[in-house]
C-alpha cells in the first residue's frame, strides 16, 4: 500500500520482518502521525496484537506467523508461544491458522523465516485477486459502504474490503466509498479514510447511525465489508455494527458482500451462536481522547464484533471467485476439510 512518510510516498506493508525483529505500522496513531512498531521478542508480539497495533484478521495472521518465526530463531518453546499468541484476540480465526501452519512447518524443519514469508506472500496475493473478483460487483458511478477497516492495514497488502474499490479506481470507474466511522475505536474515521485519501479515491466518513438514512434515500448501491470469522453455513463475524447494516440493506434491497480470503472461514463451526466475541475494556466506550463521556459510575458493554446471519449475506468476495452462503459448504469438501 501507499504510505508517506518522511515526505515521500512509499510502498509498504502493513507488518513485516526485519532480521530479528517485527516491523509494523502503528495503527494506534494513524491517521495523524505515521510510526514503526518493533517487536523483538513473542511477548511483544502479542503486545502489537492484543492492544491493537496491529488490526485486522489477516493481518493478526501474518504478525502471529512472524512472531512464531521469530520464537523459533530464539529457541523459545513453540509450542508455548503458540499458546501465548492464540490467548491474544478470541474471535479473528487468521490467528488461529496462520500458527497451526508455522507450527507444522516448524515440526517438518522447515525454515521458520521463509515459511512465515511465504505465508505473508500467499495472504497479500489472495488479497489482490479479492480485488480482482470483486471488482465486477462495483458499477461505474456506483457508492459502496464500508464498516470498520478491511484494507491493506488490516490485511497485510490490498484490502479485503478495499481491494474490489482500489481495484475500480484504478480501472477508472468513478466510484464514491461511505466509510462508517465504526465507534468505538474509529477505525473507519481514522483508517479506512486514511487509506481512501493515500489513493486518492472519493468518499465521505459517517456516523455509524447515519447509513440507513442513505440506504433509504438510494444513496448507496452495494455494501462491502470484511470478516474475522465465517462460519461453514455462512454467519459472520465483523466489527461491532455490521449486523445491523446488513439487516437495513437487507430490507432496502441493496447487495451486501463480505470480502475475506477462504483461510477466514472456520470449518470447524456451524454456527454464528458457537464464534468467541470478545469483550473489549468499557473504557473504550466511556473514554474519548482521555475525557470522559458519560457522568461519574456509568458503566458500559463493549462487544468487540457482532454476528450477521448467512440469510443478509450476498455473497462471499473470495480469491477463488464469489461464493454464494451455501457454497461454503461445498467449499470445505474440495478443500478437505
Amino acid at each position: 500500500m501507499k504510505i508517506k512518510m518522511n515526505g515521500q510516498t512509499e510502498d509498504i506493508r502493513a507488518v513485516w520482518m526485519e532480521g530479528k525483529t517485527v516491523q509494523m505500522l502503528e495503527q494506534r496513531l494513524l491517521p495523524h502521525k505515521v510510526e514503526i512498531f518493533t517487536a523483538r521478542t513473542v511477548d511483544e508480539v502479542c503486545y502489537s496484537i492484543k492492544e491493537m497495533v496491529i488490526r485486522g484478521a489477516p493481518s493478526i495472521g501474518v504478525c502471529a506467523a512472524y512472531g512464531m518465526a521469530l520464537a523459533a530463531m530464539s529457541g523459545d518453546d513453540i509450542g508455548q508461544a503458540a499458546e501465548k499468541l492464540k490467548a491474544t484476540r478470541p474471535t479473528a480465526y487468521d490467528l488461529f491458522h496462520a500458527i497451526d501452519i508455522m507450527q507444522k512447518a516448524v515440526g517438518d524443519g522447515k525454515d521458520p523465516v521463509q515459511s512465515a514469508e511465504d505465508y505473508a506472500n500467499s495472504i497479500a496475493e489472495k488479497c489482490r485477486l479479492i480485488g480482482v473478483h470483486g471488482e465486477p460487483l462495483i458499477p461505474d458511478g456506483g457508492t459502496v459502504l464500508t464498516h470498520c477497516n478491511a484494507g491493506a492495514l488490516a490485511t497485510l497488502d490490498f484490502g479485503t474490503a478495499l481491494a474490489p474499490m482500489r481495484e475500480a479506481h484504478n480501472k477508472g470507474k468513478k466510484i464514491f466509498v461511505f466509510a462508517d466511522e465504526t465507534r468505538p475505536r474509529l477505525q473507519g474515521a481514522a483508517l479506512t479514510s486514511f487509506e481512501l485519501v493515500q489513493e486518492g479515491i472519493p468518499h465521505a466518513i459517517i456516523a455509524d447511525n447515519a447509513a440507513g438514512h442513505f440506504m433509504f434515500r438510494g444513496e448507496i448501491d452495494l455494501c462491502i465489508t470484511g470478516a474475522d470469522r465465517v462460519t461453514v453455513i455462512g454467519d459472520v463475524a465483523n466489527k461491532i455494527g455490521t449486523y445491523e447494516k446488513a439487516v437495513v440493506a437487507h430490507e432496502n434491497g441493496i447487495p451486501f458482500y463480505v470480502a475475506i480470503p477462504v483461510s477466514t472461514v472456520d470449518f470447524n463451526l456451524s454456527s454464528g451462536k458457537d464464534i468467541p466475541i470478545e469483550e473489549r475494556s468499557q473504557d473504550e466506550v466511556l473514554i474519548i481522547n482521555e475525557k470522559p463521556i458519560g457522568p461519574e459510575g456509568a458503566s458500559a458493554r463493549n462487544p468487540a464484533f457482532d454476528v450477521t446471519p448467512a440469510k443478509f449475506i450476498t455473497g462471499f468476495i473470495t480469491e477463488i471467485g464469489v461464493l454464494t452462503p451455501n457454497e461454503l459448504d461445498k467449499l470445505r469438501m474440495t478443500m478437505g476439510q
